[in-house]
């Protein structure tokens, strides 16, 4: 690990006191628009400073809770295989000592080394996915292991009816003709999602939010902004739905913050970080 200078604020355990570690992996080795995700975990942590730890929405503050930001994870540049392993072997360490793992993104293949560890501790766990994109493809520029494919891949290890899709609104058609079969998808919106939660209630989940399910008006840090997306707001309500599941691992990825001068795409990262991890605990 990375022992970074800057941590997120409210984040005031050690490790060993933690019982929800956040780590970043600044990883965006198969982006393939606009490159800068590996610089996001810094981004959000800088930003978290100038962010209350107390959520009015919930009535939570983040300081109530043993939670520990562990840095990043090592990035070897370049190197998928060793990145995605590295991603994984902390991941596991968290899952080994019981504790809930929240990764920080990085392009969104990210998300596979998390939660192959977490499928490994939990084999009957659900994914639900906030993103504009499908990431169902097979392969993308002839690799299986992509930004674009990393939805397909989790699908390999979990199989059909175990995920779950939300605001998808950009994709090749062989990607939504193939959802028919082997997921659950609801295009443009997440208005569906409620329903959802109430069918997992009892199943174990890992969450993963791809910021660009947020329309660019609002979220233009990002290297794949599609426009048509849905509102701060709407992701945010999205999220506290999540408050009756059984979250056991997350993430949230595909900031990247230099395409957003103003600094309002990491204020939004923060923020939808700051909910999530208030609604898992």
């Amino acid at each position: 690990m990375k022992n970074n200078n800057i941590k997120l604020n409210g984040f005031n355990s050690s490790y060993e006191e933690g019982e929800l570690v956040v780590f970043g992996a600044p990883m965006d080795n198969t982006t393939s628009f606009k490159p800068g995700t590996r610089f996001a975990a810094n981004a959000v942590r800088i930003d978290s400073i100038g962010f209350e730890t107390y959520s009015p929405y919930i009535n939570r503050d983040l300081t109530e809770f043993k939670l520990h930001d562990g840095g990043d994870v090592y990035i070897p540049i370049g190197n998928t295989d060793k990145s995605l392993e590295s991603i994984y072997n902390y991941s596991k360490k968290i899952l080994d000592d019981n504790k809930i793992p929240v990764m920080i993104g990085g392009e969104h293949l990210t998300t596979y080394g998390i939660f192959k560890s977490v499928f490994e501790k939990y084999p009957e766990v659900n994914i639900i996915h906030f993103d504009a994109h499908t990431d169902l493809r097979d392969r993308f520029f002839g690799e299986n292991f992509s930004h674009a494919t990393v939805i397909r891949r989790c699908h390999d290890l979990i199989g059909d009816n175990k995920i779950f899709q939300f605001g998808i609104r950009s994709g090749e058609k062989d990607e939504f003709d193939w959802s028919l079969k082997h997921t659950y998808m609801e295009k443009f919106d997440i208005k569906t999602l409620e329903n959802i939660v109430e069918k997992l209630k009892d199943e174990k989940v890992y969450i993963t939010i791809d910021l660009d399910i947020l329309d660019p008006s609002c979220f233009p840090g990002t290297g794949t902004p599609e426009p048509g997306g849905i509102s701060f707001k709407e992701l945010m309500r999205g999220v506290h739905l999540l408050k009756n599941l059984n979250i056991v691992g997350g993430d949230i990825v595909e900031l990247s913050p230099h395409y957003d001068n103003s600094g309002i795409s990491n204020a939004v990262a923060f923020k939808i970080l700051r909910e999530f991890i208030l609604t898992i605990l």
